[in-house]
């Protein structure tokens, strides 16, 4: 009931929007996991960001120490930590919806099937020998799986963001996420834009425009109430992730 009240909340702003030259685009926050069967970073999630046409499926990994990149936000999943625990003992560890927590391999073969775009987000390791590493298991599976241009990377780390700027193929995207680099700064790192906290977006609008300003890309993060939405929407930031992307879907109308 709550969730139809605020879809006609979002249809209502809709009419606000209408003559806006350029829209956001809708990346889904964790997949599309806060609807019937799904759960947080769950293949089900992805399926069903890319069944309401979400331009792209966000998503998190971590790295087994035996180099098995599974799909978690988390450190850890019922007790077991990621970072520190053979795949083998991983693999068997169920999500919410009762899936099994998925491989980055199961996860990029579902998307070959599908059309929305893929956010990679490699978690913060344990350190920077991990991290290299990390980045290029993640890079190598990509392109195993033929996903190299439609598979974007963010990264809090700035050692990950720079290994990925150099190890991501011709064309992919690699954005910041830690909120204390300026544009100038990303420019410089050859980053393809900024990926920050809508509080740290609120705190400096002004980026929005140097972002652009010098040809980089602005997404914001996680923005899930139809006030933000419409603020980032009135800013002219380039995507929005979100929780709730039908309930900018409608809104973006």
């Amino acid at each position: 009931m709550r969730k139809s009240i605020m879809l006609i909340a979002a249809a209502m702003f809709a009419g606000t929007f209408a003559l806006q030259a350029a829209k956001p685009k809708v990346i889904a926050h964790r997949g599309y996991w806060n609807t019937e069967g799904a759960s947080q970073n769950s293949i089900r999630s992805l399926v069903k960001a890319d069944s309401i046409g979400c331009y792209a499926s966000e998503f998190d990994v971590w790295m087994t120490p035996d180099n098995v990149i599974f799909v978690n936000h988390d450190p850890t999943i019922n007790g077991v930590e990621i970072q520190r625990t053979p795949a083998a003992e991983v693999r068997k560890q169920k999500l919410s919806n009762g899936e099994n927590i998925p491989t980055l391999e199961e996860y990029l073969k579902t998307a070959q099937g599908l059309k929305t775009r893929l956010v990679l987000e490699l978690k913060t390791h344990d350190s920077r020998a991990r991290e290299k590493e990390a980045v290029k298991k993640t890079v190598e599976m990509v392109k195993k799986f033929g996903l190299e241009d439609r598979t974007d990377y963010i990264v809090f780390s700035k050692d990950a963001f720079k290994q990925y700027v150099k190890a991501a193929p011709k064309g992919a995207k690699v954005y910041f996420l830690n909120g204390d680099y300026v544009p100038c700064q990303i420019k410089f790192a050859k980053g393809a834009g900024i990926d920050y906290s809508l509080k740290v977006m609120k705190k400096h609008p002004e980026w929005i425009k140097e972002c652009h300003d010098k040809g980089l890309e602005v997404n914001v993060w996680t923005v899930n109430e139809p006030e933000d939405m419409k603020w980032c929407i009135e800013h002219g930031v380039d995507y929005i992730t979100t929780n709730e992307p039908e309930r900018l879907q409608q809104m973006l109308k």
